[in-house]
């Protein structure tokens, strides 16, 4: 059920506790990815989601379950790398992974600003935000700085309540929802440069 090859391309609404945006998927750009992102979204793996890592000048990154059992059914889902066919601008969207290989799970990152360094790591863009989206997206609550990443072990063992109990303030992704096809993917205007960060990984509970 959760292995459907998705559209050439579509579009997806992430209704927030900040506002709406949309994001469009090109399969073209990493098969792989689009499938599995399709899938999640299909099968309403972001609803009820918080973006707990929100990293101004650098990165959006979402993707760990609300739900403690849904994060532990996910836990070795990995799936393969997608060759690199575009690069992490503003506003492109890509999948997070650990430096080993096919390490790609559930969590996603949406870029601030030209991360285009993280092209030739490895990271794949499969979808973009469009300006108006990224405005909404720039909303997210920031002022958790980069403590909620450094938990993300913690985070799916424990669920949403953990980060409403510990991250009050962070915003919620309350449902996210296929909504038609896309005719062609439009990059958002570049932004100011960004501070030095980290890569989007994404850890592997215990």
């Amino acid at each position: 059920m959760l292995k459907e090859k998705a559209p050439e391309t579509f579009q997806v609404k992430f209704e927030t506790t900040r506002g709406d945006f949309t994001m469009d998927a090109t399969r073209a750009w990493a098969p792989i990815g689009v499938d599995r992102f399709y899938n999640l979204v299909k099968h309403h793996f972001f609803d009820n989601m918080v973006a707990y890592r929100v990293h101004a000048g650098f990165v959006v990154q979402f993707g760990i379950s609300s739900y403690p059992a849904v994060s532990a059914a996910w836990r070795n889902s990995d799936i393969k790398d997608d060759p690199v066919t575009q690069s992490n601008k503003r506003g492109f969207v890509t999948f997070a992974q650990t430096p080993q290989p096919n390490s790609r799970s559930t969590q996603i990152f949406i870029n601030f600003t030209d991360n285009s360094f993280l092209d030739s790591k490895g990271f794949a863009p499969f979808a973009t935000v469009d300006p108006a989206g990224m405005k909404v997206v720039e909303m997210l609550y920031d002022q958790y700085g980069e403590q909620p990443t450094e938990e993300q072990d913690q985070i799916s063992k424990l669920g949403k309540a953990y980060l409403d109990s510990k991250y009050p303030k962070l915003d919620v992704i309350k449902h996210a929802t296929i909504v038609g096809g896309v005719a062609a993917a439009t990059p958002a205007k570049p932004a100011a440069p960004k501070p030095k960060a980290t890569a989007p990984v994404a850890t592997k509970p215990q």
